[in-house]
């Protein structure tokens, strides 16, 4: 069974740790109304965008979701720049525009996160496109939610994808809710044995194991960047914060059971990667360093976009066609 090397399992644990940390510290913010917006945290699903983005690089693309914070940073995108977005400053990645919903870097191959429900996949897929077109061995990736695994886009992409032999990874991070509804109620069937009509390889990862991840995208990128055309990995993993972090201001009722979180809290990925680390030769103190290390970046990200100005009103009409 392949695993990645130690060096790679360590930027794999502290990969995890950055979204976290960042997400964790968002949620406070967000309790202390500092924010234009609301947001929806990764918090939980980590080890799904380190073990995909793992072997990808910045000329490889991916497109994202309305939880799309964890691939940002997992692609390489800036921490503080990010969070500057999400307070709508004017040094955010997108000039303050984008906000929480909407953060891309294209230097960075990050097509942009997208507040529609399977809105990224035919971007995905137009990447893909211009990939093979230009015949320099890139990816593209598109995440998106088990919510998302039922619009039509996804059925086109399969289609499109195995007649030309698409270099294109569709992860379905299936978190068991498409928002309140448990996904049970509202999707048939296997999501990964959807691509297989279309001849696609249709494969399950679990998703709280950052290695399991790793090895099953591993396999998904190869094939593609040989010409081999797409894989659909279905990633089941859990949110254990809210569909949004301010859902509690107008649901009546809970739509889970708080037993059910704390199960799910038990098979925490970062926890899990750092316990298996510790088998592999890791040390207590080094991986200490690297959380002090993320604790660091964590509160230069925010100290900034805390201080950072407001766009110019004339920034409005910026970006315009017209």
């Amino acid at each position: 069974m392949e695993i990645p090397d130690r060096e790679a399992a360590l930027r794999l644990y502290r990969g995890m740790a950055l979204i976290r940390a960042m997400e964790e510290r968002l949620g406070v913010v967000q309790k202390g109304g500092d924010l234009p917006g609301p947001v929806h945290l990764y918090v939980g699903q980590e080890a799904v965008a380190m073990g995909v983005c793992a072997h990808l690089d910045d000329s490889d693309w991916i497109a994202s979701t309305h939880r799309g914070h964890g691939h940002f940073l997992a692609k390489g995108g800036d921490p503080g720049a990010m969070v500057a977005e999400i307070y709508g400053r004017a040094t955010g990645i997108c000039g303050g525009k984008g906000g929480s919903m909407h953060v891309a870097d294209f230097k960075r191959g990050i097509l942009g996160a997208n507040g529609i429900v399977g809105g990224g996949i035919g971007i995905a897929v137009g990447a893909a496109l211009a990939a093979q077109l230009d015949r320099k061995g890139r990816v593209a990736v598109a995440f998106f939610g088990d919510g998302g695994a039922n619009q039509g886009v996804v059925m086109e992409a399969l289609n499109l994808g195995a007649i030309w032999k698409l270099p294109l990874v569709l992860v379905c991070e299936n978190n068991g809710f498409s928002e309140f509804s448990p996904t049970a109620t509202v999707t048939a069937g296997s999501i990964a044995e959807r691509a297989h009509p279309f001849g696609v390889p249709g494969v399950i990862a679990d998703g709280n194991d950052v290695v399991d991840v790793w090895r099953v995208a591993k396999a998904a990128v190869e094939r593609a960047r040989k010409g081999e055309g797409p894989t659909l990995v279905e990633a089941r993993t859990y949110r254990t914060r809210g569909h949004v972090e301010t859902e509690v201001t107008f649901l009546s009722t809970s739509y889970r059971e708080e037993s059910e979180v704390e199960a799910w809290k038990a098979r925490d990925p970062i926890v899990a990667h750092r316990a298996w680390l510790l088998t592999q030769g890791a040390t207590a103190a080094g991986l200490a360093g690297v959380d002090r290390d993320v604790a660091t970046i964590v509160e230069a990200a925010y100290a900034s976009a805390a201080a950072a100005p407001w766009p110019e009103a004339s920034a409005a009409f910026e970006h315009m066609f017209a």
